[in-house]
């Protein structure tokens, strides 16, 4: 379970990079996929396609609604879903994976490997540098699209 989540965590983060990229996809076949994979509800797929009906702002506001939701496999989920209609982005995403995934064994091959500390350490610091680094960022007031508790029974 804690795998997926990092794993998850680690797919959030290069999403947040290719958000330009993932701008031009088909939001609606991404939509009813993870619908169907219970990522997302029936509510959420209504307000997106009733308040951005341009397909940009659309598939925009849903990776906002992905990184808000607290599912530990939406990112996961959301690159299962690529793979089949956008193989291209998927091995933009597998290569930014497998390179920072070198990277962190790498720098903790190089660091104190008895200390079991120091991975998670450089793996939080990773996590920071990104953050600062990312070229994408969600709106201070995004526009709410429903009230979750009220509409969404998972």
């Amino acid at each position: 379970m804690q795998a997926r989540i990092i794993g998850n965590e680690i797919l959030k983060e290069i999403f947040e990079e290719m958000q330009p990229q993932i701008d031009d996809i088909n939001p609606d076949l991404i939509m009813d996929a993870l619908l169907s994979a219970k990522v997302i509800c029936v509510d959420d797929c209504f307000k997106l396609r009733q308040l951005f009906p341009v397909h940009r702002d659309r598939c925009r506001q849903l990776l906002f609604l992905l990184h808000s939701l607290p599912h530990t496999e939406a990112f996961i989920r959301l690159r299962l879903v690529l793979l089949d209609e956008y193989p291209s982005i998927v091995d933009q995403i597998d290569k930014k994976l497998l390179s920072l995934t070198s990277q962190l064994l790498q720098e903790f091959h190089l660091g104190n490997p008895t200390d079991g500390k120091s991975l998670a350490v450089r793996q939080r610091q990773h996590s920071i540098n990104g953050d600062r680094l990312c070229q994408w960022k969600p709106p201070t007031n995004p526009i709410p699209l429903i009230n979750r508790r009220k509409f969404c029974h998972r």
